[in-house]
């Protein structure tokens, strides 16, 4: 009988017709099927609105994944600036063409004993897994110029919504912080 981590790569291969990259931890080519859209828990629950209830999202630790159409990374610089959020510092990253992503344990997997299932904690997990035998790619939120079906989400709000919430939760981050007079000032009594 084939261990965990040929279980899930046979089910990531050949269920979902998604590259892996061999090696351990299992991992996923991203730039083919999907990109990732690397973002806080927080501002990820914020955007969940904007998918359809068949995109995939995964969660790992603080972090929540969101997958998108192939091609998004290389379209988000754009998209950022044209919505007025290019100059900031924001908590996102995206993963495309050439990169690589953990593969979230698959589902059903990671019930029961984790020495026998290879689930381990701290691993990334779906949130909402991919439907084998699906098409996963309609599902996935894409720019309208890339040729996305009508009902497929709109990536622009996706990074609207996620940009925001990034830039909240940077802002609250800051304002929990020293007072502004007494940051970088040193204590002086006369």
């Amino acid at each position: 009988m084939a261990g965990p981590e040929a279980r899930a790569r046979h089910w990531y291969e050949n269920e979902l017709g998604w590259a892996t990259v061999p090696g351990r931890p299992l991992r996923l080519v991203t730039g083919l099927r999907f990109d990732v859209l690397d973002v806080p828990a927080e501002a990820g629950a914020a955007a969940l609105r904007h998918l359809g209830p068949d995109s995939p999202v995964a969660l790992r630790g603080d972090r929540m994944r969101l997958l998108v159409a192939a091609g998004s990374a290389e379209e988000l610089p754009a998209v950022l600036d044209w919505l007025e959020w290019g100059p900031l510092a924001l908590d996102l990253e995206v993963v495309g063409a050439g990169g690589t992503t953990e593969a979230p344990v698959p589902p059903g997997a990671a019930h029961g004993d984790p020495a026998r299932t290879g689930s381990v904690q701290g691993a990334a997990a779906w949130l909402r897994p991919p439907a084998p035998g699906g098409e996963v790619e309609v599902s996935l939120p894409a720019l309208p110029a890339m040729g996305s079906p009508k009902d497929a989400p709109d990536l622009v709000r996706l990074v609207d919504t996620v940009a925001a919430r990034c830039h909240r939760i940077r802002l609250r981050r800051l304002d929990a912080g020293p007072p502004a007079c007494r940051r970088n000032q040193p204590l002086a009594f006369s």
